[in-house]
């Protein structure tokens, strides 16, 4: 099992990680401190299966993240909080929550309630089993349709914004622009053959401006805009940046800077920056720069070979 724990106590996020790791109930992927860092499809992205979620967070709180996430997220969700009002729980309950644990935590409560939410997404998925052999038997003489396109058509953008938060800028205000140029590069590689000519990193700034602005845009705007989209995309690519070499000064084996930092940036790029997040003054280092244009290019080749199937190879 898959699990995500969400709470601003990261004491309670310990308790929980080692109770899961050490009962040999599955994997922690990943824990946030508010829920607003959550969203349903990057969740199923992940594959989560077991969503632990506080009621009382700074942020945003567990009943606003339910109300988020309820129509999108597919995995199994448990509510944690001291709180012990009937009405909250009772709301909690109505936006989908499968079990609501009252803090301070009890060992065995965990257990039993992670347990039997285990026991029941083996049903369902037993059941799944069932029905999916029985649609193959009696669906055997039906050809069979392509999906890929209605796939990528359909998820890239979703796959787009699960690489934007592996690489750390999900948040930043560049990655809007970064989804925009998935869309069109997607769009364009409909008509296009990128083995033999991929866009300028101009031509696609100019295309998603365009688009952005409309086309009663006056030249002056568009090249304003075109000027900010440039300095957003960069800002966030430093961002990521900055983010690998942390990763890799505090764990090189990281299974994240192993996987993407090669991919996304030169190696040498890399280590300068680590070297100057390590502050070393005895070193006299050039200014780090990076190629956004390959940045662009493995952003866009990578979502286009993952599918929810294949990512969990990389967590």
């Amino acid at each position: 099992m898959r699990f995500f724990i969400t709470d601003d106590d990261c004491a309670i996020r310990s308790i929980l990680s080692q109770i899961i790791e050490n009962e040999d109930l599955g994997e922690v992927v990943e824990e946030a401190e508010d829920g607003s860092l959550l969203e349903g499809h990057i969740l199923n992205l992940k594959q989560i299966d077991i969503l632990f979620i506080d009621l009382l967070m700074p942020i945003r709180d567990g009943i606003e993240t339910l109300r988020h996430i309820k129509d999108t997220f597919q995995g199994k969700i448990i509510m944690i909080s001291q709180v012990e009002s009937k009405e909250l729980i009772g709301e909690a309950y109505s936006l989908g929550i499968d079990y609501y644990i009252t803090k301070p935590i009890n060992r065995i409560e965990i257990l039993t309630v992670i347990r039997k939410v285990m026991e029941r997404i083996y049903l369902e998925r037993s059941i799944t089993n069932i029905q999916t052999s029985l649609n193959s038997v009696l669906n055997f003489e039906q050809p069979k349709v392509d999906k890929s396109n209605i796939f990528n058509e359909k998820r890239i953008i979703e796959v787009g914004e699960f690489l934007l938060s592996e690489l750390g800028i999900v948040g930043e205000n560049g990655s809007k622009d970064l989804i925009e140029i998935l869309q069109y590069l997607f769009m364009y590689e409909r008509t296009h053959t990128f083995e033999q000519h991929f866009p300028t990193l101009k031509d696609i700034f100019v295309e998603i401006t365009k688009k952005k602005l409309g086309p009663s845009a006056v030249q002056a705007d568009i090249n304003r805009e075109i000027k900010a989209v440039e300095q957003r995309i960069r800002r966030a690519i430093n961002h990521s940046l900055n983010h690998f070499s942390s990763l890799g000064l505090t764990d090189f084996s990281n299974p994240k800077f192993e996987n993407y930092a090669s991919k996304f940036f030169d190696f040498t790029v890399v280590r300068q920056k680590m070297k100057e997040l390590q502050n070393d003054s005895t070193i006299v280092l050039s200014p780090t720069r990076v190629n956004t244009k390959k940045f662009i290019q493995v952003l866009f080749f990578e979502a286009k070979r993952l599918n929810p199937e294949e990512i969990i190879r990389y967590k």
